[in-house]
C-alpha cells in the first residue's frame, strides 16, 4: 500500500512539473512581452552583432520554437546564459546556492527547535502564564513582515549600535584566514539568521500548540493517566509524538520554500544568495534567471513536499490505510 502511495506521489510531481515547465515558459513573456528590446535600442551595435546577441540568448524564432527549445535544454539542465552577467545560469545558481542553504538551514533549525518547543509547552499549560505570554508574542511574530524585522535589526543592531556588519557574507578588506575567517562570517549570518528565525516562529509555535490542544482531547490520554503515569511521561511518550504531525508538513514545506523565504531578508541585507539573486533577476528583467530560479523553487517545493507525504505514511498508520 505504501509503495503504490509513493509511485501515485512520484506520477503526480511528474505531471506537475510538466505543467510548472510550461507556466514557467509562457508566464515571463506574458510579464516581458518584448525581451528583445533592450537589445533593439542599442544603436552603436551593428545588425548582425544584434542578430548574434539575440540567437546567444535563445531569443530568435517564434514563441513555439522558443518553447521547443526551451523544454529541451532545460531537461539538460540548460537555462542559458543571464542578461545581466551573461554567464551561464547554472554557474549563478552554483555559486549562490551555498549562501542561502547556509542561511536558510541555520535559521530552519532554530526556528523548528524553538518554536515547536515554544509550542509544546503553551499547549499544555494552556492558560498558564508562559501560554499567555508566548501565544501574544508568537501571533505578533507571524503577523510581521520580515522585511520590517530586518530593517529593525539593521537599523540599530547593524547601523546605529554596530554589533553586526550590515551586508554581505565576509569582510573583504580584512583579508581573514582560519579561524577568523569563520567567525567573520558567523558574525554577517547573525542579523539575517535572526529575522528569519523569528520571521517565522510564530507560525510553528502556533501549529504545535494548536496540536497540541487538539491532542489532549484523545481518550488515549485519559487512559495513560488512568494507569498512573505522570504527566511528564503523558506528555513525552503519547502527546507530543502525535501531535508533532502537522509540525512535519510545515517543517517539509519550509524547507521547500527556500527560496521565497530568503528574497526579502537576502535584499535587506544585501546578502549574496539566490534570494538577492532572484530580486536582482526581477528588477534587471533578466528572463533566463527569473526562470530558472522559479523552476527551481517550484522543483524543491515539489520534492519536499512529496518528502513529507512520504515521512507521513510511515509515521501516521491511518494514511495508509485510507490510502
Amino acid at each position: 500500500m505504501t509503495t503504490r502511495l509513493v509511485l501515485k506521489k512520484l506520477i503526480d510531481a511528474v505531471v506537475l512539473l510538466a505543467m510548472v515547465l510550461v507556466f514557467n515558459f509562457f508566464l515571463f513573456r506574458v510579464v516581458d512581452h518584448d525581451p528583445l528590446a533592450k537589445y533593439r535600442g542599442h544603436s552603436k551595435l551593428s545588425q548582425a552583432q544584434r542578430t548574434a546577441i539575440i540567437k546567444r540568448f535563445g531569443l530568435d524564432g517564434s514563441k513555439w520554437e522558443q518553447f521547443v527549445r526551451f523544454v529541451d535544454r532545460t531537461l539538460h539542465g540548460d537555462f542559458g546564459r543571464s542578461f545581466n552577467s551573461t554567464r551561464p545560469v547554472v554557474s549563478e545558481i552554483l555559486d549562490r546556492l551555498p549562501n542561502t542553504l547556509l542561511l536558510v538551514g541555520i535559521s530552519t533549525v532554530l526556528t523548528i527547535a524553538i518554536g515547536i518547543r515554544i509550542g509544546i509547552r503553551a499547549g499544555w499549560q494552556r492558560g498558564g502564564r508562559f501560554d499567555r505570554i508566548s501565544t501574544p508574542f508568537s501571533m505578533a511574530l507571524y503577523g510581521t513582515p520580515e522585511f520590517f524585522l530586518g530593517m529593525l535589526f539593521l537599523a540599530f543592531l547593524g547601523a546605529k549600535l554596530g554589533w553586526f556588519p550590515t551586508g554581505g557574507v565576509t569582510n573583504p578588506a580584512a583579508h581573514y584566514t582560519g579561524f577568523s575567517a569563520i567567525v567573520d562570517r558567523a558574525r554577517h549570518l547573525v542579523l539575517p539568521v535572526a529575522t528569519l528565525t523569528l520571521g517565522y516562529l510564530g507560525s510553528y509555535s502556533l501549529v504545535m500548540r494548536t496540536s497540541m490542544l487538539d491532542t489532549l482531547r484523545e481518550d488515549y490520554l485519559t487512559t495513560a493517566r488512568a494507569k498512573g503515569l505522570r504527566d511528564r511521561d503523558v506528555m513525552r511518550r503519547h502527546a507530543v509524538p502525535n501531535a508533532l504531525l502537522p509540525s512535519v508538513s510545515l517543517i517539509a514545506i519550509g524547507f521547500g520554500f527556500i527560496i521565497g523565504g530568503a528574497i526579502t531578508t537576502e535584499t535587506v541585507f544585501s546578502y549574496p544568495g539566490l534570494g538577492l539573486a532572484t530580486y536582482q533577476a526581477i528588477g534587471n528583467t533578466d528572463l533566463p534567471m527569473m526562470q530558472a530560479l522559479f523552476m527551481f523553487s517550484s522543483v524543491a517545493v515539489i520534492v519536499f513536499n512529496i518528502f513529507a507525504d512520504v515521512v507521513l505514511t510511515f509515521l501516521d498508520p491511518r494514511i495508509r490505510v485510507g490510502a
